[in-house]
């Protein structure tokens, strides 16, 4: 412990940019955005040792400590405030996708089971009874079946 203390106070500054520097790269391999926080800390406690040459390593590491603690609850308040917005929420769940899309029927729905052509392959329908070429809209999904009524304003 002594020699990372004698490191930190031969080095200075630079010491704790090196160190902000492993925790970022740290980050990388994290699932979690913790080590990004104590690693602006440590820069910011850098830029202290910069600006402060005499600053005691006590103070050094009080000050690193206390930075980080408000770094990381000023970052779990605006990210409980602002959550972040997936690019495609129903990424994995590819029958939401199609609810509102209208289709043509390939199969008529007879005892409530039919088919019909989206985009590149076919999807089984649950429904009323309706005959084939009925122009009908997804309203919904049970697991891979497409939960569909007819389109009462012909379509889209």
């Amino acid at each position: 412990m002594e020699d990372i203390l004698n490191w930190f106070h031969e080095y200075g500054y630079w010491a704790w940019w090196s160190f902000a520097v492993l925790l970022v790269i740290l980050e990388i391999f994290s699932p979690t955005f913790f080590m990004l926080w104590l690693g602006i800390a440590a820069g910011v406690v850098g830029f202290a040792v910069l600006l402060i040459p005499g600053l005691s390593w006590e103070l050094q590491w009080v000050l690193f400590a206390i930075i980080s603690i408000v770094s990381i609850i000023a970052a779990r308040a605006f990210l409980k405030k602002n959550p972040g917005v997936e690019d495609n929420q129903k990424l994995n769940q590819r029958g939401a996708q199609y609810v509102g899309r209208t289709f043509t029927l390939t199969e008529a729905i007879e005892n409530g089971r039919g088919k019909v052509h989206v985009d590149d392959t076919f999807w089984s329908v649950s429904g009323p009874e309706m005959e084939v070429g009925q122009k009908v809209t997804v309203t919904g999904t049970d697991g891979v079946i497409l939960v569909v009524e007819p389109t009462t304003n012909g379509g889209t």
